[in-house]
């Protein structure tokens, strides 16, 4: 009987037992309700294929997807003070960063590396939203601060992907404080003669939205992305009328002439390297373009494709 014990009963119960499927495995799209495998929206650099729609991309596989090869070379920032003010609302702010550690496993909000993009050497600054909103606290603006001068001192060109909620209230004063820090890197920067450019993706609101965010030689917003300083609602209640539809888009934005183009995030790399070479003053490989057809030009054009179709002719004749 041990046969049945050993091979027959445990096949019998494999047969009862729930599967546990992993979560996660399909992406719903906001816009369509379309359902994406995760691994074809990874591929696609986490756009939905259909729509275009574009998902939050995680920030170290953006820094991957960035540079060449994914290779990378994270840069050092230093140590700040874990909870200056001793903050307390319904929870310790130390209680907080110590969840937000281990539901993502990063230790701060911004990752920022240096690389090649395209053969150009570059540092990039990368604002992960998932960590505490991407919000803006000490250790964030020493690392932006950091990345800058490394940028400076390497004489590279420095690109910051915006992802953020604004400053991080748990900090106070010494969170506000990192607005006009960062605008002191940027002027570096623009003392060294470097381009700064300037990607906005989803969300890009708050206190970063008043800072280094947009004070870019060239700002960059991927399409659909939230950017703006204060929400929607706020905005209706004080000026008391309803706001556009499409109102703090990116769409938006570039038709009134906040930002400079709106690129999809496939042609984000190429289209950042081919930027910072033309600012660089290097030799770059710019899009064809067809020139427009002078109206002339157009009907002699339609005239030979005419010429051609005897039976197009004898219409035309009619």
């Amino acid at each position: 009987m041990n046969w049945i014990n050993s091979i027959v009963r445990p096949k019998i119960r494999d047969l009862w037992k729930k599967r546990e499927v992993p979560e996660n495995l399909w992406i719903k799209c906001p816009e369509t309700g379309e359902m994406v495998f995760h691994r074809d929206l990874e591929a696609n650099l986490w756009v939905i294929p259909n729509s275009g729609h574009h998902m939050r991309m995680p920030a170290r596989k953006r820094l991957d997807s960035f540079f060449d090869g994914g290779n990378h070379t994270p840069v050092e920032s230093p140590e700040v003070q874990a909870d200056p003010l001793k903050f307390r609302d319904s929870k310790r702010y130390t209680d907080r960063m110590k969840d937000a550690r281990s539901k993502t496993g990063e230790n701060e909000a911004v990752h920022v590396a240096q690389g090649n993009v395209n053969g150009m050497a570059m540092t990039a600054a990368v604002q992960d939203f998932t960590f505490v909103g991407g919000s803006l606290g000490m250790a964030v603006g020493e690392a932006i601060l950091a990345g800058m001068m490394k940028a400076v001192e390497d004489k590279t060109p420095f690109v910051m992907f915006v992802a953020s909620g604004g400053a991080r209230m748990q900090e106070g004063i010494l969170s506000l404080m990192q607005m006009p820090r960062t605008t002191v890197g940027v002027q570096m920067l623009r003392e060294a003669g470097l381009p700064y450019i300037v990607v906005l993706t989803n969300p890009t609101t708050g206190g970063v939205s008043a800072s280094y965010a947009m004070l870019g030689d060239i700002h960059i917003a991927e399409p659909g992305a939230q950017i703006g300083f204060a929400g929607r609602r706020v905005i209706e209640q004080t000026v008391r009328e309803k706001l556009p539809e499409d109102f703090q888009t990116a769409e938006y934005l570039l038709d009134h002439g906040m930002i400079d183009m709106v690129v999809p995030r496939q042609e984000m790399k190429d289209t950042i390297a081919r930027v910072c070479g033309i600012l660089m003053k290097r030799e770059v490989e710019l899009p064809r373009l067809e020139a427009p057809k002078e109206p002339m030009q157009e009907t002699e054009d339609k005239a030979e494709k005419t010429a051609e179709d005897p039976a197009k002719e004898a219409e035309a004749s009619t």
